[in-house]
């Protein structure tokens, strides 16, 4: 997993609510269980004029020449709610999404996003839309998402603190996913399978056999 420290990049409005996991990625758009192969897929519900075709919609935000590199999403509220299919985040951060800045997350999204890479910042709705209005205003507008500092900061000299617990601040910037942070423990680990052998022996002699 990349690290994640400042990131400037153009960000792209989607301001609507409950944005449902299927909506981020429609289940006819899975076709294996795989980080690749998704991007292509997100959004394929708005993004394109059919279902199963491959022609844009010019109405769709991401099909806006000037927002064809976007890399920094804001959404409505409760975004990435329905099921907890992890494919949603992995078609964000395959097309090129690193952060999503909305003023609340469904919680299991959320956790999907800290252990792929994208960082969540939520900010209050009367933060969240006029930055917004000024991205749809100005197509193309970038913003800069400071992790280390926990600011972002616009073109025009807006800047907003955020909150992030600490542990999951310092996996991002290490670049380090839940497994990767277990194995940072291995050596604390094995230590306490050993003390809790010795004095646990019963335990592990069926393990032995």
């Amino acid at each position: 997993m990349e690290p994640f420290t400042t990131f400037r990049a153009i960000a792209a409005p989607l301001m609507r609510d409950n944005v449902d996991t299927d909506a981020i990625i429609p289940s006819r758009e899975i076709r294996q269980v795989s980080k690749s192969g998704l991007a292509d897929g997100l959004f394929a519900g708005w993004r394109y004029l059919s279902i199963g075709e491959r022609d844009p919609d010019p109405d769709f935000m991401l099909n806006d020449p000037a927002l064809k590199n976007a890399r920094i999403l804001v959404a409505g509220e409760n975004f990435g709610c329905g099921s907890s299919r992890e494919h949603a985040v992995w078609a964000l951060a395959e097309y090129g999404f690193r952060t999503i800045i909305a003023p609340s997350f469904n919680p299991i999204f959320r956790k999907n996003c800290l252990a792929n890479g994208v960082l969540p910042v939520v900010l209050t709705a009367s933060i969240v839309e006029p930055i917004a209005r000024g991205l749809a205003a100005a197509p193309g507008s970038l913003l800069t998402v400071n992790l280390v500092e926990q600011e972002l900061q616009d073109e025009v000299g807006g800047c907003w603190t955020f909150e992030i617990d600490g542990d999951e601040k310092r996996a991002l910037l290490s670049g380090l996913d839940p497994i990767d942070l277990t194995l940072t423990l291995s050596d604390t680990i094995a230590a306490f399978r050993d003390r809790d052998k010795r004095e646990r022996s019963w335990a592990y002699s069926t393990l032995s056999r």
